[in-house]
């Protein structure tokens, strides 16, 4: 299960080997370590960040595992149901994930359903987590691009680009697929662009970029909508380069979704500010770690049962008491 990827522009080689270590007879692969590795750090990236938010870093455990799990079963509806003539047959394969197959965006739109669920059940506002999920996001697909690398998938067109990169299994791909498949015609003995690397280098600039804004943000949804604009119009671009596109006819999926992501963001962005200085200014259109109660929620000092800062006596509290006693 090894791999030699070369640079040759560059004079690199990696000798890489899929499989990271085994535990008996199970082979853990780098792919999974690497997934792991950006899943656990865009969870350190929320909990340092829940306070700034007005997320209560307790409560926020349970509505990631909801949009974590629903994150996962939307990914592989999405390719499932692009690729459906490998699945029509044989139904039982649907559910073997270690074979591969993840839609990105399935993945978007099933974490954001997971988010919506988990914070209504948890007393969570959804905008300050829907932000903290922007950067999470952004640390994890960055991070798990390069499980891409590992498998020498997720590549581009060829290029004479001084990084362009080969490997035996990027040739083999090539041979065996068509360049209607592909969206390009190929040369095997070419380089290809490492599109993987691309979109790494774009998340980690968006990371900076929205730890530099998160600071400044005027109102909660802003770093999502930054997220979904940067994200989309990343992808508009080097979707266009990769030879392994979900299709609808000659389109590419994720680029004309890269794109429609792109220009609502924008859209949403110019409307929201307007609001925003208008003189009938929304009231949830603010900053909810900045108020009383978002702040109190931050710092684990809210009441969900009370409804108020644990410890104070609550109106409704005082009330209620003020009604026993006179009916004593």
């Amino acid at each position: 299960m090894s791999d030699i990827i070369s640079f040759p522009g560059l004079g690199l080689e990696f000798n890489i080997n899929r499989v990271a270590f085994s535990f008996g007879s199970v082979d853990i692969y780098w792919y999974a370590v690497i997934i792991a590795t950006g899943f656990l750090l865009a969870l350190a990236f929320v909990f340092k960040n829940c306070k700034r938010f007005g997320v209560d870093s307790d409560r926020a455990i349970d509505v990631i595992f909801f949009a974590m799990i629903l994150g996962i079963i939307g990914a592989r509806a999405y390719y499932v149901a692009f690729q459906w003539d490998m699945y029509k047959d044989n139904l039982a394969e649907i559910l073997n994930i270690r074979g591969g197959g993840l839609g990105f965006y399935g993945g978007i739109i099933g974490g954001v359903i997971g988010l919506i669920i988990g914070t209504k059940l948890r007393g969570q506002k959804i905008l300050p987590f829907l932000d903290l999920a922007g950067a999470a996001v952004l640390i994890g697909q960055g991070i798990g691009r390069w499980g891409n690398f590992v498998n020498s998938e997720a590549f581009g067109c060829n290029t004479t680009l001084p990084w362009g990169m080969t490997s035996p299994k990027i040739v083999s791909y090539i041979e065996r697929h068509s360049a209607e498949a592909m969206g390009a015609v190929m040369d095997p003995s070419v380089p290809v662009h490492p599109t993987f690397l691309y979109e790494s280098l774009w998340c980690a600039i968006g990371l900076l970029v929205f730890c530099y804004v998160m600071k400044r943000r005027k109102f909660d949804g802003q770093m999502f909508l930054f997220y979904i604009g940067w994200n989309g119009f990343g992808r508009m671009l080097i979707e266009g380069l990769r030879t392994d596109s979900l299709m609808i006819g000659p389109f590419r999926v994720s680029q004309m979704l890269g794109a429609a992501m792109f220009v609502f963001a924008v859209v949403a962005f110019i409307v929201l500010n307007k609001k925003l200085s208008s003189e009938n200014r929304p009231e949830w259109l603010g900053i909810w770690g900045e108020t009383e109660q978002g702040r109190l929620m931050g710092e684990q000092k809210w009441d969900y049962k009370k409804g108020c800062e644990k410890g104070a006596v609550c109106e409704k509290t005082a009330e209620e008491e003020d009604e026993n006693g006179n009916d004593n």
